[in-house]
């Protein structure tokens, strides 16, 4: 197996986030572990390459069971967590800068009691006649 993309130290973080393993009452095969799911998951991310292309020869399951534990860790909401688990402890040793930071009003929807926009007012004068049909008056005999 090659070099793991996951510590200790993080997979320690990770771990209690994961949902358990499904039980299975009929057996089966038994199941590759979540930090080889995980480590096959960012290789895939890393590289760029296919899930399909995940090599085998590195330990980590195939690439369609590394893709359906990401599924179903982001349907678990694991990822959401896990960010808020780390800027959490980021926070705790002050090493969050928010002073480079930015919040852009246009994609955050005001709450409650947020101004109402009104109507939009015209940019122009007056209507420019219709270049196809305008009126040019009767003809004088």
């Amino acid at each position: 197996m090659t070099k793991a993309y996951v510590s200790d130290a993080l997979w320690a973080i990770i771990a209690p986030l994961l949902p358990q393993e499904p039980a299975k009452p009929c057996g089966g095969r038994p199941r590759l572990s979540d930090r080889g799911a995980l480590n096959g998951i960012l290789f895939v991310l890393h590289t760029g390459i296919g899930w399909e292309h995940l090599p085998q020869e590195l330990g980590w399951g195939s690439g369609m069971t590394c893709w359906r534990r990401l599924r179903d860790w982001q349907t678990a909401g694991v990822w959401q967590r896990l960010h808020h688990e780390l800027l959490q402890r980021l926070q705790d040793v002050r090493q969050i800068d928010r002073s480079r930071a930015a919040v852009d009003a246009s994609s955050i929807p005001a709450k409650r009691g947020g101004r109402k926009r009104g109507p939009i007012p015209p940019t122009g004068g007056v209507r420019a006649p219709n270049a196809t049909s305008s009126w040019t008056g009767t003809a004088s005999p």
